[in-house]
């Protein structure tokens, strides 16, 4: 009888904040063993108390990254460097998923992509060829996550890494309709910068989930 493979720890750095609480409460109630990742060590464990899922756990970045098989950067775009950094040490040979998208206050309706570029690739090049990178869930709205629902939509998931992708298009699948393959890193981009059209989409038609969907591939 061939053993069923073991579900990957996941690091939500960032766990306690809008959509890092929601993928949290998603992933938890489908058997992921999570440890949720903040800069408050104690803000952390008191969001994973407050899951009532003995699976849940916190502690700092650090600690987080450093638990994690897979660690999920679902912070703000401020924070998006220093955080980087903080948890480099502890990220080799990890898949790594940037879900940070370069919104801008006041102006968030609006594109404006940083100079140094795609967020996802910035972290790639700070992290190093050891690091296995993904990007995703940039579109995902947290408020049906947030009730407990899957979101409406599908996720677009990037990266060089085959395998890497596999492995979050099947987290994808979890909290969404489901994960779809967007091709290289690099065009993540397009996600990214899609989020804030999602945000004047939910502006303009008072709706609080926007999101996309593939046509004309396989269900």
């Amino acid at each position: 009888m061939q053993d069923t493979p073991k579900k990957p720890i996941i690091a939500v750095i960032g766990g306690t904040g809008e959509l890092g609480s929601g993928l949290v409460k998603l992933w938890s109630a489908a058997g992921y063993s999570i440890v949720i990742g903040s800069r408050s060590k104690e803000k952390a464990q008191a969001a994973a108390r407050e899951t009532g899922k003995p699976g849940v756990t916190g502690d700092d970045n650090c600690g987080a990254a450093r638990s994690g098989d897979v660690v999920i950067l679902s912070i703000p775009f401020s924070q998006h460097d220093a955080i980087v950094a903080e948890i480099k040490p502890f990220v080799a040979d990890k898949i790594v998923v940037d879900a940070v998208v370069p919104l801008i206050p006041p102006k968030v309706a609006v594109v404006q992509l940083p100079a140094a570029g795609s967020p996802a690739l910035v972290a790639q090049r700070a992290f190093g060829p050891e690091t296995r990178m993904v990007a995703a869930f940039h579109s995902v709205g947290a408020k049906k996550l947030k009730n407990g629902e899957k979101a409406d939509c599908d996720v677009l998931v990037f990266g060089d890494d085959a395998a890497a992708k596999e492995t979050v298009i099947g987290l994808a699948n979890e909290i969404a309709t489901r994960g779809v393959d967007g091709g290289a890193l690099a065009n993540a981009v397009a996600a990214e910068a899609l989020t804030s059209v999602l945000i004047a989409i939910n502006r303009r038609y008072k709706s609080a989930g926007a999101g996309i969907r593939i046509t004309g591939i396989s269900p």
